[in-house]
């Protein structure tokens, strides 16, 4: 049988985990110092949890999993004379791997709220799947980075978020832009063009803008035998560029509420000014239908890559559990884009890309037990350390060194056993030093 991987997968070696560490490690950081608390949701969610959350493209971008024992038993003689798969589907799977993280996260608030307090700041670092088209920057399975806050409708939480988008990104040194819009502000353009009632079918459109540019935009419009004139007043509204413009142009009620909020976050930021680029952008509009206000996504600068970031408010997504009145706000981290442009841009730093510490090579069998000792030792002051399995010939157990990185070999046979020492050779300057176990550590460590 020939090996091979699902379409949209990968394996990772071990210094690709060493750089995924270092990514996730900065994440983790951060949502710490912010105050987020971790929690984590299974890999599958019922699949009527999951369904109508995330418009009619990402519902057939999600992963079903068969029912289990005879899945087909159940299935009606016509559904399957028919093929016809929508229908065959509710009788074969009941259950999809989650889509993101979100979705998630509102049913566990609505199951586990009476062990939570309000407002509820919850972490998240796991996988999800997509049935996508893999591609460069896009995968079938790769890992979301959450932070979110339930049970609070303040705007201030958008404000914390854009300083998390910030810190953790100048962190990481990619340069970014974090574009953000509101929903509120985007059904104020549809109203004012006279278009609200064709408000989800607009934002689904206008989210294409990036593929398709304004021209596409234009035609995708109006093909839905929209008035020529009420697309150009859309089209005029959306490449408004600052919101005292837009607010000229608004004729809508929940148009200029939603510039409210944003003028509203925008002043939790003057205090302390963004090591990024901040970007109101009238045509973000996060075609997930549970946004309700506030949205963003961010880009790296300089670089040919989709968004590294997104998210957004959401005021009614617990209510299809039958949970009322929480409104929560949550961003994520694309942690696989991020990765290939920190690789791609060469930015992880020489600490991840070094060498392993320190390999410890024993020449002779009855000095296999003091090697056991110092590797023991070593490992009490937290050095890393690995001792060679077997006393081999001194030249295999080097090129095993070389081959794997380490920056040290420490040589032990009869002599440095009988001398209670340790012969360490610096694999970058070739030096070797015959030294005590004191004076090993305080070279290794330096």
């Amino acid at each position: 049988m020939k090996p091979t991987l699902p379409k949209g997968t990968r394996d990772f070696l071990p210094l690709d985990i060493r750089k995924r560490d270092y990514i996730f490690n900065i994440i983790k950081n951060q949502f710490h110092l912010f105050g987020f608390d971790s929690i984590e949701t299974p890999a599958m969610e019922s699949l009527e949890t999951l369904s109508g959350n995330y418009g009619d493209e990402g519902d057939r971008l999600l992963f079903k999993v068969l029912n289990n024992g005879d899945f087909l038993k159940d299935v009606p003689e016509e559904i399957l004379g028919s093929k016809n798969s929508n229908k065959a589907i509710t009788h074969l799977s009941k259950r999809g791997l989650r889509y993101d993280l979100t979705v998630p996260f509102a049913r566990f608030i609505v199951m586990n709220r009476q062990h939570i307090k309000f407002p509820f700041k919850r972490s998240a670092i796991q996988p999800v799947w997509r049935a996508d088209r893999p591609q460069r920057g896009r995968y079938q399975e790769f890992y979301q980075c959450d932070a979110d806050v339930a049970g609070s409708s303040s705007l201030f939480y958008e404000s914390e978020l854009i300083r998390l988008y910030d810190e953790v990104f100048d962190q990481l040194s990619l340069p970014v832009t974090i574009r953000w819009n509101n929903r509120k502000i985007l059904y104020g353009i549809a109203e004012s063009a006279g278009l609200k009632d064709h408000f989800n079918l607009i934002t689904i459109i206008i989210d294409k803008l990036d593929k398709i540019g304004n021209d596409g935009v234009v035609k995708e419009l109006e093909s839905q035998a929209f008035h020529s004139k009420d697309v150009s007043i859309l089209m005029d509204m959306i490449s408004t560029t600052t919101l005292p413009e837009l607010k000229d142009k608004m004729k809508s009620e929940q148009g200029h509420l939603g510039i409210s909020e944003m003028e509203r976050v925008l002043s939790f930021l003057d205090s302390n000014g963004l090591k990024n680029e901040l970007l109101f952008d009238a045509t973000l509009a996060r075609g997930l239908g549970y946004y309700t206000g506030c949205i963003f996504e961010v880009k790296a600068k300089d670089a040919n890559m989709g968004s590294i970031g997104g998210g957004g408010r959401y005021d009614n997504l617990t209510e299809i559990f039958g949970m009322k009145d929480v409104s929560g706000v949550g961003i994520s981290f694309g942690v696989e884009r991020i990765y290939d442009l920190i690789e791609e841009k060469k930015l992880f730093p020489e600490s991840v890309l070094g060498s392993k510490n320190t390999l410890i090579a024993c020449l002779d069998i009855d000095s296999f037990g003091y090697a056991i000792k110092i590797q023991n030792m070593l490992r009490k002051l937290n050095i890393a350390c690995e001792l060679y399995p077997e006393p081999v010939k001194l030249q295999k157990q080097m090129t095993y060194a070389n081959e794997l990185g380490y920056a040290h070999v420490a040589i032990i046979g009869e002599e440095e056993s009988r001398q209670n020492k340790i012969n360490l050779k610096d694999m970058k300057t070739g030096q070797q030093s015959l030294l005590s176990f004191t004076e090993l550590a305080e070279i290794i460590c330096q």
